[in-house]
This record gives C-alpha cells, structure tokens and sequence, in this order.
C-alpha cells in the first residue's frame, strides 16, 4: 500500500501536548495498520495521538503503557475520575498566572487526581507544552509558556470517555508490555528518537530533547526493542515502530519492511541550542506476521 495515500484526520485530536507525538505522521502511519485489531499494544503512549486514531478499528482490549509517573497518573484520571477532575482544573483556570505557574510547578501533591490537574495545568502552559525532567531529581522544569490556561470542554471529556473503554493504562517498561502480546494482537511502538551527533568529538547532539522521564531512552533499550520485534512477529503479532531514519535503526529493525520518507519539523518546536534540521529523515518499520 502506498505510504501517501490519503488518510482523514482523526476526530478527536489528544488531550496532552507531548514531545514527539505523532499528529502530523498519521497519514502516512495509518495506511500500515490493520483495518481491524483485535487487542492493541502501545508501550510509548505518549499523547496518544495513534491510539485515538485507530481507537475505532479496535474491537477488544487496548494496553497502554508508558514510563512516565506524572503522564501514565494523567491517563487513569481521565478515564477513572473526570467528575473530580473538572473541579480541580476549574481552579487553576481561576488563579492562572505566571506566578501561579511557578508555585503550581514546585509542588508535589498527594492525591491522584491533584497530580492529574497539575499535570494537564503544566502541560498546557509550559514552554511549548514541554514536560521534561530533572535527570536527578525527576521534578518537572520547564519555564512557563505565556499561554493562557484552557480546561477540557464537555465534548472532548465525552469523547476522552468513550475512547478509553476497554483499555488498560499502566506505568510499565516496554520490554513488560510486551511480554503480554499475543499471537493476532497488532503492537504500535514509538521509542525516544536517539540524539544524532555530527562527530564522535561533539558535546550536544544534534536532535532535540529526549527526556520524556528522568531516565533517557538509550542505545541498549533499542537493541533491546529490536530482539523484541524479532519475537513478536516469531508470536505471530502484527507490529509497526516509527523512528528516525538512520543507518543504525536500518540494521537493528532489518527483520521488517522499511519504508522512508522526509518530513517537516517546525523549527519553533525547537530550543535554541537543540535545533535539528528542518527535513527530517523519517522511517516506518512494518513487522507482519508470519
């Protein structure tokens, strides 16, 4: 099937902002997916902008997972406890500020649903809705963002609602999200993107950032990821792994079909010193099964 055929845009668009989602690519992911999963798998959920995609091809169980506390939290509360949450968030609409921001990010609440509200308040006004981690310490600290706070509308909480039947949301490791998938079962993964570097001499790479958490997404867990993919299509499971095109990814995703293709990334997504180039190399991996 073509990689540009033309796929609608999804209905119902994510409730969080996260770095590297996937909006923009679902045209050209989409057309590699089953038009009917049975039980779906997506270990890097992110924002998930896939999930909410294909959420209407899925007729049994949907397993979300990712390793972020503050993100996975987010998920089960909007699914779990809207009612509590719209109270909380209709709060931080009133007290909104950039003062408030500051006092709202060095806070560290108990409650599940407190954690929710701070984190859709935090994403929403950050500096370009990024979430990004202390490497010690794990506390959120991006600057504010200059936006003005926004809670969720009836229609979109509905929505939220409805898509989230049947699924389970767990802070989870990919390599134990995956130990579940079963022969028949379609996996969607989207790891961390490695920094590039120009030479083996330099100090910055030349990719954007890639704390998602306070543990970085490395080399090792991509190898790891790639044996994975080799068992899943051995189990008889269906998978797609999006990445950046390199000649590394190539040879460790060699067991699937490889389809690329250059993509646009706004530059203002980017922080100063973290620029990448404009045209990105992009790469769909497609494991079928056997």
């Amino acid at each position: 099937m073509p990689v540009d055929q033309a796929i609608s845009a999804p209905a119902m668009r994510p409730f969080v902002r996260w770095a590297g989602g996937k909006s923009r690519l679902l045209p050209k992911l989409l057309p590699y997916f089953p038009e009917t999963i049975t039980n779906y798998h997506e270990p890097f959920v992110g924002g998930g902008s896939v999930f909410l995609a294909v959420r209407p091809r899925i007729t049994g169980h949907a397993h979300l997972s990712d390793l972020n506390t503050h993100l996975v939290n987010a998920w089960v509360v909007m699914r779990d406890h809207q009612g509590d949450l719209v109270e909380r968030l209709k709060w931080y609409e009133a007290s909104d500020s950039k003062d408030f921001y500051y006092e709202v990010r060095a806070a560290q609440p108990e409650d599940a649903v407190d954690q929710a509200a701070r984190f859709f308040y935090l994403n929403a006004t950050s500096w370009n809705h990024l979430w990004r981690e202390n490497s010690k310490t794990g506390a959120m600290n991006t600057p504010w963002g200059n936006r003005q706070f926004k809670p969720f509308t009836d229609e979109t909480l509905a929505l939220i609602r409805q898509a989230l039947t049947e699924t389970t949301i767990q802070e989870q490791d990919f390599r134990d999200a995956l130990s579940g998938v079963q022969r028949g079962d379609f996996v969607y993964l989207d790891p961390p993107y490695l920094p590039i570097f120009t030479n083996p001499d330099e100090a910055e790479p030349t990719s954007k950032f890639n704390k998602y958490t306070a543990k970085v997404f490395n080399g090792a867990d991509l190898k790891d990821l790639a044996a994975l993919c080799r068992e899943l299509t051995d189990k008889g499971a269906w998978w797609v792994l999006s990445n950046r095109d390199t000649s590394g990814v190539r040879d460790l995703f060699d067991s699937g079909e490889i389809v690329t293709f250059t993509t646009h990334r706004p530059l203002s997504a980017q922080a100063t010193r973290e620029v990448e180039a404009r045209k990105s190399p992009e790469a769909i991996i497609v494991g079928r099964p056997q």
